[in-house]
């Protein structure tokens, strides 16, 4: 009987260490593996207490092992029990799962052109849109970044700290191996920078392209501006050549479109003709020469558009 009572005092601090150190651990893992850390999540409502909602999904987790805390600051004025919820996920200062209705400027996995709000010995932490800043380890900054001013970044979980953090170092989590893209494919562009050869984006954000200079007749485009562009060629080494308009027969159609609109918001004159200067186009309408060559004469084909010494003429519609 004493061995017996012997043996399961020893038992129990082992049970006590396997919990701590195994079984905790591995259920946290999975809660934060259940929930998209970094991602809206739909979630509804099933309690209401003291600090806020728990919020969890009780088809796929009905024990509840999920369920995360929305602060009372961020609870709605009006709710339901069992009513859903669409809420952003991260972890708080505890490294705790926490649900919000705060909306942020970037999500994991993507990228995004943030303001560096401090810096202090670890590296720069930047404003997301969270009440708690976003870290940019010094390792992870492609040059020293400085305080007020914007950086576009990739926020993605650190697997040593299991943290979310932000890089500026964007090509790593680029990859131009595999293709996921087309010739002649309209696609998503995120300039990433301007060089004198031209501008570097981030296609569909996943693969890394560049703009020629020549080809682009909008001056404003800045670092982390968005747009629409289309596959232009794509190399033996894979590397991508992206165009802002589409090419060939194809590009006059909209082209023409972007001429009748200035037209019309010009009172059906442009001082621009076959013979006018290729930066007078550029500045009026954002375009190349030649393109506008072809747009005009698609529009004098269809009559239009009159073509005179001084401009074009808008006939009346």
């Amino acid at each position: 009987m004493y061995k017996l009572c012997e043996t399961l005092r020893n038992f129990v601090p082992l049970c006590e260490t396997l919990r701590n150190n195994f079984l905790v651990p591995l259920r946290l893992r999975k809660k934060k593996k259940m929930l998209k850390i970094g991602k809206y999540n739909s979630l509804k409502i099933l309690r209401d207490t003291k600090v806020g909602l728990f919020l969890g999904d009780p088809e796929k987790d009905p024990e509840g092992i999920h369920d995360v805390l929305l602060p009372n600051k961020y609870v709605p004025n009006e709710f339901e029990i069992g009513e859903e919820l669409i809420v952003f996920v991260y972890l708080d200062h505890e490294q705790r799962p926490v649900a919000t209705t705060l909306e942020p400027y970037i999500l994991l996995n993507e990228f995004a052109l943030l303001r560096v709000n401090y810096i202090n010995q670890v590296g720069a932490f930047m404003d997301w849109g969270m009440e708690k800043d976003i870290l940019v380890p010094f390792k992870e900054q492609a040059r020293p970044m400085e305080k007020g001013k914007r950086y576009l970044v990739y926020l993605y979980n650190d697997e040593k700290t299991n943290r979310l953090v932000a890089s500026s170092k964007t090509n790593q989590f680029l990859n131009n191996e595999t293709l996921t893209v087309e010739k002649g494919e309209e696609v998503e562009l995120i300039v990433s920078h301007i060089t004198e050869i031209g501008i570097n984006v981030i296609i569909n954000e996943k693969h890394k392209g560049l703009l020629y200079k020549d080809e682009v007749y909008d001056d404003s485009i800045r670092t982390g501006d968005r747009m629409r562009g289309y596959i232009k060629n794509i190399r033996p080494d894979n590397k991508i050549d992206v165009s802002l308009q589409k090419q060939g027969y194809e590009s006059i159609e909209p082209n023409a479109e972007k001429i009748l609109d200035e037209l019309r918001a010009s009172r059906g004159f442009l001082r621009l003709n076959d013979n006018s200067h290729p930066e007078d186009i550029k500045t009026v309408l954002k375009m190349s020469k030649k393109t506008f060559k072809k747009a005009i004469g698609a529009l004098y084909k269809e009559k239009l558009i009159e073509i005179k010494e001084d401009g074009i003429y808008l006939v009346k519609e």
